[in-house]
This record gives C-alpha cells, sequence and structure tokens, in this order.
C-alpha cells in the first residue's frame, strides 16, 4: 500500500522501518535545535509531515521503546490517533515521565506510526446484551494476574 505524504518543511524525514519486519515506521523530530524537557513537562515536538492516510485504515501513534526506557519520554496521551481526514502537521506532545531533564535532537526518532485497519460500526441501544460466563465481572474478576 502507498501513502501519500507532503513535507511541510524541507528539513523533515521521511518514516522509516528499523528492520524488514517493523510494524512500526518511525517518526522525527523536525527540529533546527535541541529541545529541553524538563522532568514531568510535556513539549510539543513538529515532524514537519502531513500524512494522507487511506479511509478505513488509522495512523497510530506509539512510543518508541527505545527513547521511553533510555530517557522517559513517551507521547502525552499514550496512544494517538490520526484519522484518514486529517491533513495537518503530524506533531508529537512528548512528555517526560523521568525525575531528569532530557533532550530531544533535531532529527531525532520521537515515536512511530502504525497505520492499521479499524471497522467503523454503528451502534445501536438495547435493553439486553448477550450473556456470557464473565458477564459483568470487571478488573480481577477472572482471578488472573
Amino acid at each position: 500500500m502507498k501513502i501519500n505524504i507532503k513535507k511541510l518543511n524541507s528539513n523533515a524525514t521521511l518514516p522509516t522501518r528499523g528492520s524488514e519486519f517493523a510494524a512500526g515506521y518511525d517518526l522525527y523530530a523536525c527540529l533546527n535545535e535541541s529541545v529541553t524537557i524538563r522532568a514531568g513537562e510535556t513539549v510539543k515536538i513538529p515532524t514537519g509531515l502531513a500524512i494522507e492516510i487511506p479511509e478505513g485504515y488509522a495512523g497510530l501513534i506509539y512510543a518508541r521503546s527505545g527513547l521511553a526506557t533510555k530517557k522517559g519520554l513517551a507521547p502525552a496521551n499514550k496512544v494517538g490517533v490520526c484519522d484518514s481526514d486529517y491533513r495537518g502537521e503530524y506533531i508529537i506532545f512528548l512528555h517526560n515521565h523521568s525525575k531528569i531533564d532530557a533532550m530531544i535532537e533535531p532529527n531525532e526518532r520521537i515515536a512511530q506510526l502504525i497505520v492499521t485497519p479499524f471497522l467503523a460500526v454503528t451502534f445501536e441501544e438495547t435493553d439486553e446484551l448477550s450473556e456470557t460466563k464473565r458477564g459483568a465481572g470487571g478488573f480481577g474478576s477472572t482471578g488472573r494476574m
């Protein structure tokens, strides 16, 4: 599948995969200079890209495991959802979960994009739902950790 992508900034880097079978495409910081993200702070990091996700699909923005474990940086909203009709710049709000300041360098990999299909559904109100063995049992109700 081909996806149209537009550079909004000539310094922007197109998404790349870290390996042949990687599900996520790395997104890069489109910065002119380093940015410090203070402990507990959230900072808006531009990618310089607009992406045309096909209808019936969504672009999901996830943390990069290396950035999260080494620097404590991850998207502030945990998983970003980019709809197929959005044509603006992909901006990553990175939050510093650590107790020390962290730096983001120009063209550093800051998040990963996974393009995935989704089901468009219609919700229908009803007075009854089908019965299951679990029923209304919530967190911890299955007895498994």
